[in-house]
């Protein structure tokens, strides 16, 4: 874990981003959006940039920042485009297991390469009958000498198709386990196929893929932490994946602040009756709660990476950030859209896009029907009664 950093570094590095994101990601966001292509030369400013190794430890190539920091280019990014978030989340959630629970030689091998983005990483988890039920993983990987072969249909995958590098949940005699597998990015590789891209409402310009594992090879020194790890997959991948809600709260962050403050101006500039429509009370009462709950969801997402970021166990605040921010990033996406009337339906203006884009933080890395159900039974163990 990387030591907390000084705030004024997390606030130089967060006006940066911002700069970059208003100069570079503005002006050609919906373009890209709405055409669903992938930003490549944006990727590749933003790996000139290091986010793509915000916290892998300097030692390893990396910028050796907090997950304070973090969050705050998080939000920044999904200010300007949201999937643009999407495409460092996954790489993070890839780096994290390896980082927490590689080998120092895995962690040598591979976190220098993620750093710069020379390698991109991606997570494997969900199937078609095992999302929220990720015991019911099927998808299988046999030893055979040194290696071991690997079968099953993935589902889910983000980035799938452009990454390098797979954190890959499958079941091996020992329980379920997590291998780092490597490819060259592309829709086939080995006894890898990218097999389906599958079109979503929103969250456009970054792959969603279906990848089919028919009796594809890998070492065993892909087994992440080594033979150790075998059968701990599942709770190291569910332990990242805190880092990862963290994140859907801090993208909701940005959707909900980027909403907010188009309705802001907007309802400043829109007149009805003589006056601006910000004159109006029943436009007030929408800001004020807007404007709240926005600051609410951001607190919520800083505490639990505080607590993250210290070592702390995290999974309940993890949950009631992604819980919370997630459903206000929505509510205010749609009274933005409100406020805007029918200039907000059209095209011509992103606020149609943050209404698309915001269910996705409702439903990724774990539905809020989950996260309720986690934050309960968190909340039960920490005030269990005894006798």
């Amino acid at each position: 874990m990387t030591a907390t950093i000084d705030p004024e570094v997390r606030d130089e590095l967060r006006a940066g981003v911002r700069r970059w994101v208003e100069r570079e990601v503005l002006p050609v966001a919906s373009d890209f959006e709405h055409a669903d292509e992938y930003p490549t030369e944006i990727v590749e400013q933003m790996k000139a940039m290091g986010l793509f190794g915000i916290t892998i430890p300097e030692s390893l190539g990396g910028l050796g920042l907090d997950l304070l920091a973090y969050i705050a280019v998080v939000e920044e990014l999904a200010a300007g485009w949201m999937s643009l978030s999407g495409i460092v989340n996954t790489h993070t959630i890839a780096a994290s297991v390896i980082m927490r629970n590689g080998t120092p030689e895995q962690q040598r091998r591979w976190l220098p390469r993620l750093a710069t983005g020379e390698l991109r990483g991606c997570l494997s988890l969900s199937e078609a009958d095992a999302g929220s039920d990720t015991r019911n993983i099927t998808c299988r990987a046999v030893r055979d000498g040194d290696e071991y072969v690997i079968t099953g249909t993935k589902m889910w995958v983000t980035n799938g198709e452009r990454a390098g590098l797979v954190a890959l949940a499958a079941r091996t005699d020992e329980g379920i386990t997590c291998f780092i597998v490597e490819k060259e990015p592309g829709p086939t590789f080995g006894g890898i196929t990218v097999s389906k891209n599958i079109g979503k409402l929103g969250y456009k310009g970054i792959e969603t893929v279906e990848m089919v594992y028919d009796g594809h090879r890998v070492g065993a020194d892909c087994v992440l932490g080594g033979d150790e790890g075998l059968g701990h997959g599942l709770g190291w991948i569910l332990g990242a994946l805190e880092v990862g809600r963290i994140n859907i709260a801090a993208r909701a962050c940005g959707v909900a602040r980027a909403a907010f403050e188009a309705a802001i101006r907007y309802a400043q500039e829109r007149k009805t009756f003589g006056k601006p429509i910000a004159e109006h009370q029943a436009i007030q009462q929408k800001l004020a709660d807007m404007a709240t709950k926005l600051q609410a969801a951001r607190l919520l997402t800083e505490h639990a990476a505080q607590l993250k970021q210290n070592g702390d166990r995290a999974d309940v605040e993890a949950g009631m950030a992604k819980l919370f921010a997630s459903e206000t990033a929505f509510e205010i996406a749609t009274e933005s859209l409100r406020i805007h009337g029918g200039v907000g339906y059209t095209t011509e203006l992103p606020i149609e896009r943050y209404y698309r884009d915001a269910p996705l933080m409702i439903i990724g890395e774990g539905t809020n029907e989950i996260q309720r159900l986690v934050i309960a039974r968190g909340l039960l163990k920490r005030y269990a009664i005894d006798g």
